[in-house]
């Protein structure tokens, strides 16, 4: 099939199992709870991917899907290397135009991945980035398929995402920038999510934490 004009959402994201998944919470919570905060993170994306309007919906995953992935995404790997090989390998799997988001931003709403895809659809724009407040990036989209956008880009560093960008201009493209978030990777993180998107599942495990209500 040509896809070429259909609009996709990419989410990339490992399957929530203990120990692989949110190690960056251990210093509060044991393994498994860490995982159960992943899961739901995961979810809360998915579910937003979901609702946005893109026709296709692709999980490049990590590990094996459960019974948390539901409907209307097609599953594929992630290949092998650092993260930027991942994302590349992942990339392959769609052509254009698309966004692409990870699992730590589970406040992600429908509507900030329509409004980056509405951007890609404009005239004189070719790619957006979505900051996150850690000195990473949320969200990366392209009106096309573009090689080597993830080259030389040192990935979980504090300039990530300012290199990333850095790097989609050098290959002559017109980035227009989406809002800010904040990831979910330290306790305080998982704090301010639940406080301030009450909604989510990922707040509701969150508060059965709190209450000592998951093991």
């Amino acid at each position: 099939m040509d896809d070429d004009g259909i609009e996709h959402v990419l989410v990339l994201a490992k399957a929530p199992v203990a120990g692989r998944v949110k190690t960056r919470l251990q210093v509060r919570l044991r393994a498994t709870e860490a995982a159960a905060v992943a899961e739901a993170a995961l979810c809360d994306t998915l579910r937003a991917a979901r609702s946005c309007r893109a026709v296709r919906r692709v999980l490049a995953l990590d590990g094996e899907p459960g019974p948390w992935l539901g409907d209307g995404f097609e599953v594929v790997g992630q290949g092998e290397g650092d993260l930027s090989a991942r994302l590349t390998v992942a990339w392959r799997s769609v052509r254009g135009p698309g966004i692409q988001i990870g699992m730590d931003t589970p406040q992600v709403t429908p509507e900030l991945l329509d409004g980056g895809l509405d951007r890609l659809a404009r005239p004189g724009c070719d790619a957006v980035l979505g900051p996150a407040s850690d000195g990473g990036w949320w969200a990366l989209g392209l009106a096309r398929p573009v090689d080597g956008v993830f080259d030389g880009v040192p990935m979980s560093a504090d300039d990530t995402g300012e290199r990333q960008l850095a790097r989609m201009r050098s290959l002559g493209l017109r980035v227009e920038m989406l809002d800010e978030l904040g990831d979910l990777d330290r306790p305080e993180d998982l704090d301010r999510i639940a406080r301030d998107h009450p909604h989510l599942a990922v707040a509701g495990v969150a508060r059965s934490l709190a209450a000592g209500g998951a093991s």
